[in-house]
C-alpha cells in the first residue's frame, strides 16, 4: 500500500498512541506534557484567537491534565502532536465532543514555531478520518474566530464548508462543517 503523507496510517490504539501519519504521532494528553502544555498556552500569539488564558504556572496544566475527562467519558479528544524524526511535543490536535450541542469538532494549537509546516493540516486530517471511520462519525464541525485566516483555512483544506457565524467569545466567530459523505467526495487534502 503506497501512503501519502497525509493519508493516516491507522493503527491499533494502545494506551496513549492513537494515530500516526508519516512526520507526526498522536497520542494522549499525559500529566507529563505538562510543562510543554504550560508552554504552548503561555504564548499570546498562540492563544491570541482561542478564547483562553494562559495557565498560571506548570503546576496549573498539569492539573488541568491530571483532570482532563475527555478520554474516559467519550473515548477521544485532544491529542499531543508529536513530530516523529525529533520526538518533540509540537502541539495539539484532536476532536472534543460537546454533549449540550450533541456535536464533536476538531481543533488544533501548535508552538507558532511549527506555524506553516502543514502540521494543522496534516493533523486535522488523520483525526477526521478517524472520527469517521473508526468512531462512525457522521458530522464534524470546526469552530474559529473569523480573523483567524490560518485557521479558517486549515478547516477549509480539509474539506469542510462554511456552515454560520456566531459570537466567539464576543467576536465574531464562523462555523464550518463537514459530513462523512463530503470528506469521502471532496476531502482532496486528506487522501
Amino acid at each position: 500500500m503506497v501512503v501519502s503523507v497525509l493519508i493516516p496510517v491507522i493503527k491499533m490504539r494502545t494506551k496513549h498512541h492513537i494515530l500516526e501519519t508519516n512526520r507526526l504521532l498522536l497520542r494522549e494528553l499525559t500529566p507529563n506534557d505538562a510543562e510543554s502544555f504550560y508552554l504552548l498556552n503561555n504564548n499570546p500569539n498562540v492563544i491570541k484567537y482561542t478564547g483562553n488564558k494562559a495557565f498560571e504556572s506548570i503546576a496549573e496544566a498539569r492539573s488541568f491534565l491530571e483532570n482532563y475527562p475527555d478520554y474516559a467519558l467519550n473515548g477521544y479528544g485532544r491529542w499531543a502532536v508529536i513530530h516523529k524524526s525529533t520526538g518533540k511535543f509540537i502541539g495539539w490536535c484532536g476532536l472534543k465532543y460537546d454533549a449540550v450541542k450533541n456535536e464533536t469538532d476538531i481543533g488544533f494549537r501548535f508552538f507558532e514555531e511549527e506555524w506553516n509546516n502543514g502540521y494543522a493540516t496534516e493533523s486535522a486530517c488523520v483525526c477526521i478520518r478517524y472520527g469517521f471511520e473508526k468512531l462512525a462519525l457522521t458530522q464534524i464541525i470546526g469552530r474559529a474566530m473569523k480573523e483567524n485566516s490560518n485557521s479558517v483555512k486549515v478547516l477549509e483544506k480539509v474539506g469542510m464548508i462554511y456552515k454560520e457565524t456566531f459570537d466567539f467569545e464576543g467576536q465574531e466567530g464562523v462555523i464550518y462543517e463537514l459530513t462523512k459523505q463530503d470528506f469521502e467526495q471532496k476531502s482532496e487534502n486528506c487522501k
